[in-house]
């Protein structure tokens, strides 16, 4: 372990970049120094090593090139190491160590952006350009999964060292379920937070086809209606009319999110794209079912018991019919003299 370290986190404020980091910091090997450059929007609600210097970073192109600037201004001591925790190499380059560990998928992928909001795919285009011009400031890459390792190694233009470590909060899972005590119940649950790729509009049709064919089953979703107020509503449309048994809770607490997962039956799991996908481990960790895509980042972390196309309704609503014991009846071949009799109607 170096004498130093720097924890360079400017924009990790939320999901599960947020637990990964509440848990990086709760357990920190002890070091001479540390120095953390962290989200603003993190004051007062995060936990922090007693013995590190904090520089705050705020939601401001101005605020993150002086952060930058900082960065690069500290980190000339030597046995320092610099953990670049959002995913992007520094904008200037560094006199030690600098090691990025990569949780957006979208950085280093080509899936199309077309379905994100105009200023989330300026963001998301200028974050791909930097990592791509920025390798070179990059002394070693961390990524969770091997398919993660995978997508990395060919998408760089360098020969630069790639490790592929996955960790999780290690409490999530030691505390007895029974101690959570649960008012209600649903038979699935989302956890996932409102961006394209979570694949929520698909799963909101595969539940309206489910009700066409008189299957009720229960959903609880996790939209913030302040980070996503047209899917907030999307989700209310649906509900009332098709009378779906959706149950938005909003934005939940990690630390309540047990209680979801003890009323659930089973988590389902839609996203197109994942870098880790937490909840995966999270439901795998408490012993509930998981159904989820046919995809190589479901099968690097866990088993499902049911598998879909996540661009398909129709191959959702099916897994969850299979799920609940309900077959599709089996399709009828006709005979050719039924299809001419067809002909000759």
């Amino acid at each position: 372990m170096p004498k130093k370290l720097t924890i360079y986190a400017p924009n990790v404020h939320t999901g599960g970049g947020l637990v990964l980091l509440v848990e990086l910091l709760a357990n920190l090997p002890p070091t001479d120094s540390i120095r953390l450059f962290l989200d603003a929007r993190l004051q007062n609600n995060i936990k922090l090593p007693q013995n590190a210097s904090i520089t705050w970073s705020y939601p401001r192109i101005s605020s993150r090139l002086m952060t930058e600037f900082l960065l690069w201004e500290n980190n000339k001591q030597e046995d320092t190491t610099v953990l670049c925790f959002h995913g992007l190499p520094p904008l200037f380059p560094l006199q030690r160590k600098a090691v990025v560990f990569v949780q957006n998928r979208l950085l280093i992928g080509r899936e199309s952006l077309t379905e994100y909001p105009l200023r989330i795919r300026l963001r998301i285009g200028i974050e791909r350009l930097l990592s791509r011009k920025l390798q070179s400031h990059c002394s070693h890459y961390i990524v969770q999964t091997p398919t993660m390792e995978t997508l990395l190694k060919k998408w760089l233009r360098k020969p630069i060292p790639v490790s592929t470590i996955a960790f999780s909060p290690s409490t999530f899972a030691l505390i007895p379920l029974q101690s959570v005590v649960v008012r209600e119940y649903f038979d699935f649950l989302y956890v996932a937070s409102g961006e394209a790729h979570k694949n929520h509009l698909n799963l909101l049709e595969a539940w309206r086809q489910l009700a066409e064919a008189d299957f009720l089953p229960s959903l609880v979703l996790t939209i913030d209606p302040h980070i996503h107020p047209s899917l907030a509503i999307e989700i209310a449309r649906y509900r009332e009319a098709y009378g779906l048994k959706l149950v938005n809770k909003g934005s939940v607490d990690y630390n309540d999110m047990r209680a979801l997962y003890q009323a659930s039956s089973a988590l389902i799991y839609p996203s197109r794209t994942e870098s880790f996908g937490l909840p995966l481990i999270e439901a795998s960790c408490l012993g509930l079912p998981v159904l989820a895509p046919e995809l190589d980042y479901v099968r690097d972390v866990v088993q499902p018991v049911e598998t879909f196309d996540p661009n398909s309704p129709v191959s959702i609503a099916r897994a969850v019919k299979r799920f609940l014991n309900y077959p599709e009846p089996a399709f009828r071949i006709r005979t050719t003299q039924d299809f001419i009799a067809e002909v000759l109607k």
